[in-house]
């Protein structure tokens, strides 16, 4: 692994794993590079609050260094195993401060929370607030799992493994979330017109 430079952003995820329990800091660097925003957005959507969200982030790469030659990838991927640390984690971190999980309409600052990344530039555009509003009308289970899929970039799989819920499950609330929010947006942009065509 060692001597392989530009070519680590290639390497296969268990390889990367693998090589972080050796100590190698460039390994090591790569793997956080690879995953901090994917954990940093599971902490965030958990706790709703972004340096507490760091400080589960950097705990779960510690646990991951610690624990990676137990990772079994039967079980699931690297990245299913390390959202399930932070889930975990944040669970535990939300628990000791007797906070509740985040609302719905705490979404907003959950929103927010994202950094200048692509998907944050998106989200800056105009239609964004009317987006941000029909968000905070769902349920927070389906407003949960569908700004870890918009926002985050997570898989239905990883978010069920990191919800603990089937895969189903999370399957359906990613869709039904994606339709509401579709028809808040078309029933807002029907009540504009008229106003527009004054």
């Amino acid at each position: 692994m060692r001597n392989m430079g530009p070519s680590l952003g290639r390497v296969p995820d268990e390889a990367l794993l693998s090589g972080l329990a050796t100590g190698d800091p460039e390994i090591a660097v790569a793997f956080v590079r690879r995953f901090q925003r994917t954990v940093f957005g599971v902490a965030v959507a958990v706790v709703g609050d972004p340096q507490l969200a760091e400080d589960i982030a950097q705990q779960t790469f510690e646990r991951a260094w610690r624990h990676a030659q137990i990772y079994d990838s039967r079980r699931g991927s690297v990245r299913t195993w390390l959202t399930t640390i932070a889930h975990h984690l944040a669970i535990d971190a939300v628990r000791a401060r007797r906070a509740s999980p985040v609302a719905p309409e705490d979404l907003d600052a959950l929103l927010g929370a994202v950094t200048e990344t692509p998907e944050r530039r998106a989200l800056a555009e105009e239609g964004s607030e009317r987006v941000r509003r029909a968000v905070a009308t769902l349920p927070r289970e389906q407003a949960r799992a569908l700004v870890m899929a918009g926002i985050y970039g997570m898989t239905a799989r990883e978010i069920a493994g990191c919800e603990d819920i089937p895969l189903g499950t999370a399957k359906t609330r990613i869709r039904t979330a994606t339709i509401k929010v579709r028809a808040l947006l078309a029933n807002e942009a029907e009540r504009r017109e008229p106003k527009e065509g004054r």
